[in-house]
């Protein structure tokens, strides 16, 4: 593993001395002071990092491996996503074989909260976790930068300017993801760099790419390369977006201006915001296996999208959002009446439209007009691409 050093997560070697490390890390102590105890830290922030020490020793301290530490952690996010959300479901689950290392590859709407949700339910249902893929620009926070690596999270290089090295950290990143499923560790990536602020999700066809670069020498054709990775395509879908207001913002400042600047701790602040805020019914579908890849990368983009849209759940908020919006400039053509065309895994009563109308027009109220329409797009978009999907596989039926 010595080849993958400068991107690979700690191993349970390392796993003591990186919480030891952190126990005595006074950022992060004020950070777990911050979600434990809101009101105390800000007036004794001290005192609180006394106590946050000394638990997370009672909890944590003797912790001998990665596995060891993700058990013991996840009656927290149990706690956590019991705090955020109404209820967490998914599907598709009985397609897969707890034996078997996958890649999974997921829509991205959240930076935390996405891979968090998958490890979660994997981990309830008796299968391994995943490694995560997370970007290079997370790493700028020291201290999110150790979470991470104790949380079995590898490192995607971006903005590298010189092509030769972009094609270096993405033979390497390659290698790595192969690797790793050969010797039986699934892993977690993002279908494309950043997340789907517009709701539109669309896998690059650069990350397919990148999968078969290390097996090209092999002599292996990309088809042949890509079964045998069990691709799975993941939809995660939130009722509501924590950080949807963010997201508009950036979005109209974009289209205006032609570019948008981070401010300093954006990630750092819409991490926590993502994590701790509302997100209301969430739901996660796990595709079936890719076993049929086609020639290229780019088909095989297209195959993942549709699979993800196709079994993308859709909420009242997206029906809603639709039905308020029209169509979200840039986004697929779509009948007026949606409703009665849509399938989905639920139904829903004239009692939840209404709620989820009121929850939007809160929403709605609580931000410029001019974000508005950006808003409305990121809530819309999903049953614009479940439409699409749907039509496609009616066709070729």
């Amino acid at each position: 593993m010595q080849e993958f050093d400068a991107i690979r997560p700690y191993g349970d070697d390392e796993t003591e001395a990186a919480i030891a490390r952190l126990m005595n890390d006074q950022e992060f102590l004020s950070l777990i002071g911050r979600f434990k105890s809101p009101t105390l830290n800000r007036w004794l922030p001290g005192l609180v990092r006394v106590a946050v020490r000394r638990w997370l020793k009672e909890q944590f301290g003797d912790a001998k491996s990665i596995g060891d530490l993700q058990a013991r952690l996840y009656d927290y996010v149990d706690q956590l996503i019991a705090r955020t959300t109404n209820r967490v479901t998914y599907s598709g689950l009985d397609n897969l074989d707890p034996s078997k290392a996958y890649l999974f590859i997921s829509n991205h709407r959240d930076i935390v909260f996405d891979p968090l949700v998958v490890n979660y339910l994997l981990f309830a249902n008796g299968f391994p976790t995943t490694r995560i893929a997370i970007g290079d620009n997370l790493l700028h926070n020291r201290v999110f930068a150790e979470m991470m690596r104790l949380n079995k999270s590898f490192v995607v290089k971006r903005n590298i300017p010189s092509p030769r090295e972009m094609r270096d950290a993405y033979l390497t990143l390659s290698s790595f993801i192969n690797h790793s499923i050969e010797n039986s560790e699934s892993i977690w990536i993002a279908q494309r760099e950043g997340r789907a602020k517009d709701g539109i999700d669309e896998t690059d066809p650069a990350i397919t790419k990148m999968f078969y670069m290390c097996r090209k020498k092999t002599g292996e054709t990309f088809a042949q390369a890509m079964n045998r990775i069990n691709i799975v395509p993941v939809s995660i879908a939130y009722e509501y977006d924590p950080c949807d207001r963010d997201k508009a913002r950036e979005l109209e400042t974009r289209a205006r201006t032609g570019s948008y600047t981070k401010a300093a701790n954006e990630d750092t602040d819409q991490i926590v915001k993502g994590l701790t805020g509302y997100k209301g019914h969430v739901h996660v579908h796990f595709g079936v296996p890719i076993s049929d890849s086609p020639d290229t990368p780019k088909e095989l983009a297209s195959v993942i999208d549709r699979e993800m849209h196709a079994n993308y759940h859709l909420h009242a908020s997206n029906l809603v959002a639709h039905n308020l919006s029209g169509t979200h400039p840039g986004a697929h053509n779509v009948p007026e009446k949606v409703r009665d065309t849509v399938v989905t895994a639920e139904a829903w009563t004239p009692a939840e439209m209404e709620s989820a109308e009121a929850e939007m027009n809160r929403r709605l109220d609580a931000c410029n007009p001019a974000i508005q329409p950006y808003l409305l797009g990121m809530y819309a978009n999903p049953v614009l691409s479940s439409l699409k999907a749907r039509n496609t596989v009616t066709e070729k039926c």
